[in-house]
């Protein structure tokens, strides 16, 4: 598995591959799990999906950080790409974040769905 190098990539190969709902169903168990009040309706637009989960990620990051890093640890994003970022800007880290957590969460449902039939 290639992972996307955009989040347009990451859409259209869930949508090609009818995964989409599925992804949408990942972030919701994660987010829940992770005790944070966020629950994507299955039908939302990619860009209100991408616009939702940054605000998201800024929030956490601002005010309730203990909470954005026990996420990140339930999702599973790997720790290297996070310290990769750069900080200096914190609504740019939450956008790039954001694509991580997705990244991470396309690659549950990827798996899943190639090694369960």
């Amino acid at each position: 598995m290639q992972p996307p190098a955009t989040f347009q990539d990451l859409i259209e190969e869930a949508k090609q591959l009818d995964l989409y709902s599925k992804l949408i169903h990942q972030l919701n168990k994660d987010f829940l799990f992770a005790n944070i009040d966020l629950d994507f309706d299955e039908e939302i637009l990619p860009s209100s999906l991408k616009l939702l989960l940054h605000e998201t990620v800024y929030k956490l990051i601002q005010e309730k950080f203990a909470e954005y890093l026990n996420l990140l640890y339930i999702i599973d994003v790997p720790e290297k790409n996070i310290k990769a970022l750069s900080g200096d800007d914190t609504v740019e880290l939450a956008a790039q974040v954001s694509f991580l957590i997705l990244k991470r969460e396309w690659q549950k449902v990827w798996f899943k769905n190639k090694y369960s039939k």
